[in-house]
């Protein structure tokens, strides 16, 4: 074998060696971003989807679906003013669980509005909130889901004090992570406790 015809031979089988290397490490570097970008929700669509390219997909294609949005963050005023009426929201929570979780649900809806989310199908809500509020969404899955029930038949007070954890928990992510007020943060430790235990149906 003439040297000629070994240098391409070995030229060959080290392209063949390094086109598969490197397109595995694209994979790789694609799969680390989607993990960090959208944190639980990746692990979520992957067990939903039983695939993991076809949940990754999925998550590269949710950008195009939602189109280009215009999110923009609260001023100090509108954060404090949620805040206060988040606050209230909890107040009710002891004598009137179940409307407190329904406004609960508006309240967060309207916040979401205010930045420029969708509200009105939660399946768009969820592809867009997973865009930037990916580890608080699986906590607004979880109180739609006990609220939707809710709203069917009668849910255990343990329940609906759940919703209320969950909600807050996107709420608090939406009107502006740890530099939002006090008062939004007080209202959060407060004891969510009704003295005549189980609630009814929400009407």
């Amino acid at each position: 074998m003439s040297t000629e015809t070994v240098m391409w031979v070995t030229l060959i089988v080290g392209v063949m060696v390094v086109v598969p290397a490197f397109g595995f490490f694209l994979l790789r570097r694609r799969r680390d971003r989607l993990r960090e970008r959208f944190g639980p929700e990746h692990e979520r669509t992957v067990a939903a989807a039983g695939e993991r390219r076809a949940a990754e997909r999925e998550l590269q294609a949710r950008r195009t679906r939602s189109g280009p949005l215009d999110i923009q963050p609260l001023d100090p005023g509108s954060r404090g003013g949620y805040a206060g009426r988040w606050a209230a929201v909890q107040e009710r929570f002891v004598n009137e669980p179940s409307p407190a979780v329904n406004e609960a649900d508006l309240l967060v809806r309207a916040v979401m509005a205010k930045r420029g989310y969708s509200t009105e199908d939660f399946a768009q809500q969820a592809s867009n909130l997973s865009l930037r509020h990916s580890r608080t969404l699986e906590h607004y899955r979880q109180a739609h889901e006990i609220s939707g029930r809710a709203m069917n038949g009668w849910v255990s007070i343990q329940e609906l004090r759940q919703a209320m954890t969950h909600y807050h928990a996107l709420f608090d992510d939406l009107i502006g992570g740890d530099q939002r007020s006090l008062r939004a943060r007080a209202a959060a430790r407060a004891p969510l406790t009704r003295p005549h235990g189980a609630a009814g149906p929400r009407r």
